[in-house]
């Protein structure tokens, strides 16, 4: 996948349907993207990168494409896909999947969470596939996390939307920022009267 000669937000709807891969010593954990934002950078309010902000702790975003940038918020880990060459920290935020393999392990690692609790949030999908912080500034597939994007599924529509938890950042707040598989269950915050089953979601 380019992550490097494109608009941030082309990659961030490109990433919906892609199998993502966690790779444990005792178990493989896979599952399907159904839910992202895409962050555009130094202008881009609601970015750790704002106004060119480059301290320890957001270094990982100044890698080149590819690039994971792992950070804590509210004790949950969160996962990015660094965009666009080095020096340019855009990136794109994984907010949630569709789990397929090793979903009785991310119900025990999810404290006895099942279902669409299992990994409809990107604080829940890393605890459930058991995703350290240790990946921060690592590149995506050279090491136990990976994609891929040839066994991979196609959404039948892709909803955009404001971004979620970030208010107060002017007109940044409302720019429709997050992609998501139309109707999917697994989707952060999705009514259920919105949803429809994983297997009508995809083309």
């Amino acid at each position: 996948m380019d992550f490097i000669n494109r608009p941030t937000e082309e990659t961030a709807a490109d990433l919906l349907g892609v199998k993502l891969i966690h790779e444990t010593k005792d178990i493989t954990y896979t599952g399907y993207i159904v839910e992202t934002e895409a962050y555009i950078g130094k202008h881009d309010q609601a970015a750790h990168s704002y106004n060119g902000k480059n301290t320890k702790s957001v270094q990982s975003l100044y890698c080149k494409g590819g690039t994971i940038y792992a950070h804590s918020m509210h004790k949950q880990l969160l996962i990015n896909f660094v965009t666009q060459v080095e020096g340019e920290p855009q990136g794109v935020l994984i907010r949630a999947v569709e789990p397929e393999d090793g979903i009785e392990q991310m119900a025990i690692n999810r404290n006895g969470r099942t279902g669409i609790e299992l990994t409809n949030g990107p604080g829940k999908f890393t605890q459930a596939m058991n995703i350290s912080k240790s990946l921060d500034g690592t590149k995506l597939n050279a090491g136990c996390l990976k994609i891929d994007t040839i066994n991979r599924k196609f959404p039948k529509d892709i909803d955009l939307s404001a971004r979620i938890g970030v208010p107060n950042k002017g007109e940044w707040t409302e720019k429709p920022l997050r992609f998501t598989v139309a109707g999917h269950p697994y989707i952060s915050k999705a009514r259920k009267r919105d949803s429809i089953p994983c297997e009508e979601t995809w083309k």
